[in-house]
């Protein structure tokens, strides 16, 4: 675990975190082609990190920020404020739904225990982590495809910490960069924005 930790703090001065400006740029959600698609994103079946079946569909009525993840990444620090924004809102609805991945720099390379014990150990996590799954290439998650290919702000995703924000009725409103502060006031301002809807 300590290595693990090492290895967390080593990566935040590497070449990945320094080039995070080059995230910023993100694609704008195309609203006709959001409202299109509006609730597919409850039809898909995923596995916790313990294995189980989960439908998305549990999210119905709550705003959800979808991320993918990584236990090795100059982003990995993330988690804390992903966490401190689920405690601010999760009263109000706001649901948060991590999904593991290790195409960015063979970031994640542990099994599912092994992320779930080092999410809960190191950052003390309580909103959803699901088991590992590809966000990009060839084999990419059917969940991934849908977000990145039809749900209105298309575009692979570029690198660990990416972040899709769907609304109650299940529409992707906001897509963010790797580098995007989940306590800041770009994505605060719109979770916000939805609770009070």
């Amino acid at each position: 675990m300590k290595e693990i930790i090492r290895k967390v703090k080593l990566s935040l001065s590497s070449a990945a975190f320094a080039a995070g400006a080059a995230f910023s740029k993100k694609p704008e959600v195309n609203s006709m082609q959001a409202e299109k698609t509006k609730g597919r994103i409850y039809e898909f079946e995923m596995a916790t990190i313990e294995g189980r079946p989960a439908r998305l569909s549990k999210y119905k009525g709550h705003p959800l920020l979808i991320v993918n993840t990584a236990s090795l990444c100059g982003f990995t620090p993330q988690y804390t404020d992903l966490e401190a924004l689920y405690q601010k809102y999760k009263d109000k609805g706001l649901r948060i739904a991590a999904f593991p991945a290790n195409e960015f720099g063979a970031q994640e390379p542990g099994t599912d225990a092994d992320i779930k014990n080092f999410c809960l150990t190191t950052f003390a996590l309580s909103f959803d982590l699901y088991s590992k799954i590809r966000v990009k290439g060839p084999a990419i998650h059917p969940l991934y495809k849908y977000l990145t290919m039809e749900a209105g702000c298309n575009g692979e995703i570029p690198w660990n910490f990416s972040k899709f924000l769907v609304d109650q009725e299940g529409k992707v409103v906001a897509r963010f960069g790797p580098d995007a502060n989940p306590v800041g006031r770009g994505i605060v301002g719109k979770i916000e924005a939805l609770l009070t809807a």
